[in-house]
């Protein structure tokens, strides 16, 4: 018998990557609620047409095993809500916790919803964010995302429902939207750039690398009732960051220093300080615990996985 999975989100930059990776094993059936129709997915598997609010009615759970929860509002960069901090927490936490709820009532046996390593804050000082770090979120889209993980596991309790949070750090590929589908454009553009000098660390995730983790989360029993922390093998500068990418495009990166006060100044006349933050400050996270519990190994190294996007991005573009 196929176990029956719920992906919500189903169109966007990861959920679409997980749709397809889980069409592609004939052990799960998929039902995907979607805000309108798609031509993409195959047709062996169930799409949804809700409401134009997807929450506005149940979404059938009937006989599903898994629910993997990925929609929500995400970052915006120019937000015009009059309150953006309710707007994230209609979406990111009430209609969460209301899908959990229909869930644990549905009889679902687990459900994983996929957080955000903003969680934990912007930037590390000293040492590595893992899962026993103190939450520190400072952005909107974050503090939703804390309330939702809260509210989740306080709903969980004395429930038969299990609960996976996943926080990952920046998700990228070659089209990868947001601040990264920038810094591919620039790249690609063979723009002296001026990032030679930093020696920031960074840790972020392949597409690839987070949807073989979300799958691995499905099916393990060691995931049940557990936070994980996730990222590729290990760090990298924005400077490698952008070699490696210009070497994907078949181009060398056109590097020159430029002190981090000056990055800081003009960061601040902007007003980019979250700029700032992603291009010169350090973000690492220690994932040991999905490694030692799960036995979790990426399957793309990030070097690869870097490259790749470059090229896909070129290919793509062209």
């Amino acid at each position: 018998m196929k176990t029956k999975i719920v992906v919500t989100g189903s169109t966007g930059f990861v959920g679409r990557a997980l749709a397809e990776c889980l069409i592609s094993h004939s052990e799960y059936e998929l039902l995907l609620p979607v805000r309108k129709n798609v031509s993409f997915f195959s047709d062996n598997i169930q799409v949804l047409l809700p409401d134009q609010n997807m929450y506005a009615r149940p979404i059938p759970l009937a006989n599903v095993q898994t629910v993997v929860h990925l929609a929500g509002r995400a970052h915006i960069l120019a937000d015009h809500a009059q309150d953006p901090l309710d707007e994230f927490r209609k979406i990111n936490v009430k209609a969460t916790v209301d899908l959990a709820r229909q869930s644990i009532l549905a009889g679902v046996k687990r459900f994983i919803f996929v957080s955000s390593i903003g969680v934990n804050g912007t930037q590390t000082i000293d040492g590595a964010f893992n899962e026993s770090s103190i939450p520190n979120p400072l952005a909107d889209y974050a503090i939703s995302k804390l309330e939702a993980e809260k509210a989740l596991w306080e709903l969980v309790k004395g429930s038969s429902m299990e609960l996976v949070v996943i926080r990952p750090p920046l998700v990228y590929a070659g089209h990868a939207p947001g601040n990264f589908n920038r810094l591919l454009k620039l790249v690609s553009l063979g723009l002296p750039l001026p990032f030679a000098s930093l020696k920031n660390s960074r840790s972020m995730i392949a597409l690839e690398n987070l949807v073989s983790f979300i799958c691995l989360c499905i099916k393990h029993p060691f995931a049940a009732n557990q936070l994980f922390l996730i990222a590729d093998a290990y760090p990298v500068s924005t400077a490698e960051i952008v070699t490696f990418l210009a070497e994907g495009m078949g181009r060398k990166s056109r590097l020159f220093p430029l002190a981090d006060p000056l990055f800081r100044f003009g960061a601040i006349m902007l007003r980019k300080m979250a700029v700032y933050h992603q291009l010169c400050g350090s973000l690492i996270v220690d994932d040991r615990k999905a490694r030692d519990l799960l036995g979790w190994v990426p399957p793309l190294e990030i070097t690869d996985a870097l490259r790749l996007a470059g090229r896909n991005y070129t290919e793509n573009k062209g």
